[in-house]
């Protein structure tokens, strides 16, 4: 049934919203709305992190999990059934700061004071989602949790010092969220089928009011987007959102995908993990790590924290820019991409989906169900690599991914070479395949690949790289997967668990090429 109100738990009350239009933003609405000023609007497309909030929303346990995400490309009606926590919630009543801002104010931790409440935010998600008897984070957790902000004034080594003093219990009691009170709010707000807002229409009944359709079921999502094959399809609003705030764009009606609870679902047998279309970025790569440690430093690059709790691998992969880092790992990892329409289903291979530039496979009201990336076999040896001018929170010049199955011989059964950024479509190198493929894994046999691989690419120029400079990178990760891969004195692999570079281990960017 259409509605007219939107509901979230917000200072420690439900809040209600109605007639605002579908695609207005949770930055919009604190600041212009309810005047909480404290967020602050800066890029407008989810890189500062001046605009941080946290989330708060049931898991699959119904316990209350916290998330910092960007509020200027969060959609309002994506907030129904959720909670709110801005930086005004943090203070006390009798105006104690929370250890989160008091450790800011001590390790002088803010200048201009612009980004402080973003830093804030993301270092109280950081607070809260610590339990007590982990101990403190690592300097690496710390810096993962602030990667999505930016400071301009202050430096990062203040700021970094608060986030480690504010667990200070000693110096600091404790002061936690009452998690089972805000879950217990949450569950009054759950929707049992399909929660659809619809403003009131200010241009005239000839136009029609857009409506946001956000189900909870697959198949009322599956319904739905038969019935409205033109809807916008939403999942974390890290691309879409920019089309509002920096586009303009009227998105139409919009079918939301972050409330289908099939679709958040990650499961795993002998064969394959199947990943929900709506799985966050950062609960997917979690998956993806068990399987496969050498995707560590791509799930740490990828975008920042807040970006990855809100965007999805569906999204990703259904998006299709020829620079999404996720989908060279998943060329070269053999997945396929799981697509309904209605109550029907089909499989495609990755690699069968992209057709042009942003044109993929899908057909009218049909759209992604899930990702399926097979088990990692013994004989298999992977690596990707992101070369990119900041290491954190950039878009890459060069994104590659190398899978080859090589026997006890030493010879190469099956190659799989793919690389992002490198043409209008992400794509495999077939031809350096061809080349590796029947061949010894050696010296020899690299120089050959890398040889070839202008075959397969006649890379862009822009403002990122030139086409010279992505070439000679893509040859130089090709030469330093062999050094890692190599069955002498292989280098060594970028640690999971550390979240760095064990000693030793050269940035692809200044690997040498062999001459």
């Amino acid at each position: 049934m259409t509605t007219q109100t939107i509901r979230f738990y917000h200072q420690g009350s439900v809040h209600e919203v109605k007639d605002v239009p579908a695609s207005r933003t949770v930055l919009q609405h604190l600041r212009e709305d309810l005047h909480c000023t404290g967020t602050k609007e800066g890029c407008a497309e989810g890189d500062c992190g001046a605009c941080t909030v946290v989330v708060g929303e049931l898991d699959a346990q119904g316990e209350l999990a916290l998330k910092a995400v960007n509020a200027c490309i969060q959609f309002l009606p994506t907030l129904d059934g959720k909670a709110l926590f801005t930086v005004e919630d943090l203070r006390a009543a009798d105006g104690t700061l929370h250890p989160v801002q008091q450790a800011m104010v001590d390790c002088h931790g803010s200048q201009c004071g612009f980004c402080t409440p973003g830093f804030v935010m993301s270092m109280w998600a950081l607070y809260e989602n610590q339990p007590a008897a982990a101990g403190l984070p690592t300097r690496d957790e710390i810096n993962t949790a602030l990667s999505g902000n930016l400071c301009r004034c202050t430096g990062y080594r203040p700021i970094v010092d608060a986030s480690q003093k504010m667990f200070d219990y000693a110096q600091y009691p404790r002061v936690t969220l009452d998690r089972k009170a805000v879950a217990d709010t949450l569950r009054t707000l759950q929707r049992n089928d399909t929660f659809e807002y619809c403003a009131p229409d200010t241009r005239g009944a000839a136009f029609g009011s857009p409506t946001f359709h956000a189900p909870v079921t697959l198949d009322a999502f599956a319904r739905l987007r038969a019935e409205h094959p033109q809807a916008r399809l939403l999942a974390g609003s890290t691309d879409v959102g920019l089309w509002v705030t920096k586009q303009f764009r009227d998105l139409g009606d919009i079918l939301y995908i972050g409330n289908v609870r099939e679709l958040k679902t990650i499961e795993r047998d002998a064969q394959a993990l199947t990943i929900g279309a709506a799985v966050t970025l950062e609960d997917a790569y979690a998956a993806l790590a068990v399987d496969y440690p050498e995707l560590a430093e791509l799930w740490t690059r990828f975008a920042s924290l807040p970006i990855r709790n809100a965007g999805t691998l569906g999204g990703n992969v259904a998006n299709g820019s020829p620079i999404g880092d996720s989908m060279p790992a998943l060329l070269a990892l053999d997945a396929e991409v799981v697509l309904r329409h209605g109550a029907k289903t089909r499989t495609l291979p990755l690699d069968a989906f992209y057709l042009g530039y942003q044109k993929t496979a899908l057909a009218a009201g049909e759209f992604v169900a899930a990702l399926r990336v097979p088990r990692p076999a013994g004989s298999l040896r992977f690596r990707t690599y992101k070369v990119s001018k900041r290491y954190d929170q950039d878009i890459s010049a060069v994104c590659a991914a190398f899978a080859f199955h090589i026997d006890e011989a030493g010879t190469i059964s099956q190659a799989r070479v793919a690389f992002g950024g490198m043409a209008a479509t992400l794509k495999r190198a077939v031809q350096t395949e061809a080349v590796l493929n029947g061949e010894t894994w050696n010296e020899g046999t690299a120089r050959q690949a890398m040889n070839a691989l202008v075959a397969d690419y006649q890379p862009l120029t822009d403002m990122r790289a030139s086409s010279a400079y992505r070439l000679k990178v893509a040859r130089n990760l090709l030469w330093r997967f062999h050094l890692e891969t190599r069955d002498d004195a292989p280098f060594a692999l970028f640690d999971v668990n550390a979240f760095a570079f064990e000693a030793g281990t050269p940035d692809a960017v200044i690997v040498k090429e062999p001459s």
